[in-house]
């Protein structure tokens, strides 16, 4: 765990792959939801681009830290990587909870609503990381 959080692009470069491959093995053609009255659907090949890219920019943004010899807080490179991944399996997780008859729809909304929030603190969580970032180049580069 020490490695990854002194080296956290290497699990966001790693995750890419299996991000592709669980895209390719789904089986599901797009991913949709709503809010209020409005429902949005996402074909399932944007989003594992959309993803894909995401996390090779956070990456990149990692390594460079490190070859520029910028020293990161490893407090914020954890928050940063157990929100982000630890969102996306618990959103993960219960979406795969839903039920299908109308007899559980109280179910069903109280999860959409858990859901929702999870993603919310998942999004907010992201801001964790230009804050590290600039926090790293305000920093005085470490002696030695």
């Amino acid at each position: 765990m020490k490695f990854l959080i002194n080296k956290p692009y290497l699990i966001f470069w790693t995750s890419i792959p299996i991000i592709i491959l669980f895209g390719i093995l789904t089986k599901a053609d797009s991913f949709g939801f709503n809010i209020y009255d409005t429902y949005f659907i996402i074909a399932t090949n944007d989003l594992i681009i959309l993803f894909s890219i995401l996390f090779g920019i956070i990456g990149l943004g990692y390594w460079t830290m490190l070859k520029a010899n910028r020293k990161l807080s490893k407090w914020l490179n954890f928050t940063h990587i157990v929100l982000t991944f630890g969102g996306i399996l618990i959103i993960w997780i219960l979406s795969q909870l839903y039920r299908e008859s109308i007899k559980e729809f109280d179910f069903n909304d109280n999860l959409t609503f858990a859901i929702y929030s999870i993603a919310l603190i998942t999004v907010f969580g992201q801001i964790i990381y230009p804050i590290n970032i600039v926090s790293g180049l305000i920093k005085s580069k470490p002696s030695g």
